[in-house]
């Protein structure tokens, strides 16, 4: 059995052996993972996206609230309220020009707009929207803390202002990544390839 056996089995060399793994490793490898890793959406990503849907939802609801009575009747009568008392204690406001109507309705639209492009539009205007809300909320808590509202009143503008900041924050951090991280990969695709050659 054993000299029928050797007439089969043919001298494979190392040589083409390591090459192909070379090659494998070196060209194939690389690509793979570069494409892999554009493919897949980093923790980053999914959390920029997540805060900007909810965030972006979240003030288009309040937004819309503001402006017209059809989704809650109590809650409109409520901001028409408070949006009073805040014209009150700014008489700065009236003699702008600016009545507690024209203030609600303002705000009422800033939320809604910065809202949709929080939600919808992908990019940069997502981080211009961002900080107009952030402005919105700080001018929202100043008015709150004028009136002498308690903190159970105003403490939904201190939440979402805090993740604004956040959102804002990450996504601001993540702009000077993506050169760090080709360099970090262009390293170690090096060092691998001189493992190989090494070996």
């Amino acid at each position: 059995m054993q000299p029928y056996l050797t007439v089969f089995i043919k001298p494979f060399p190392l040589q083409h052996l390591q090459q192909d793994c070379e090659e494998s490793r070196s060209g194939t490898t690389d690509a793979n993972r570069k494409e892999t890793l554009q493919k897949m959406a980093s923790p980053r990503t999914i959390t920029i996206v997540a805060l900007s849907f909810a965030l972006g939802l979240f003030f288009v609801f309040m937004g819309t609230i503001k402006l017209t009575p059809r989704l809650s009747k109590d809650a409109y009568s409520e901001m028409k309220r408070a949006y009073k008392s805040y014209a009150k204690a700014l008489p700065a406001l009236k003699k702008i020009g600016v009545s507690s109507v024209l203030l609600r309705k303002i705000i009422g639209t800033l939320e809604v707009g910065c809202g949709i492009v929080l939600t919808l539009v992908p990019g940069r205007p997502k981080d211009v929207a961002n900080f107009i809300l952030l402005l919105v909320m700080l001018a929202v808590l100043f008015f709150h803390q004028l009136v002498g509202d308690p903190l159970k009143r105003y403490a939904h503008a201190l939440v979402f202002g805090i993740l604004l900041t956040c959102r804002l924050l990450i996504a601001r951090q993540g702009e000077d990544r993506p050169e760090r991280e080709e360099r970090r990969e262009e390293q170690i695709t090096a060092q691998e390839k001189n493992k190989v050659k090494v070996s």
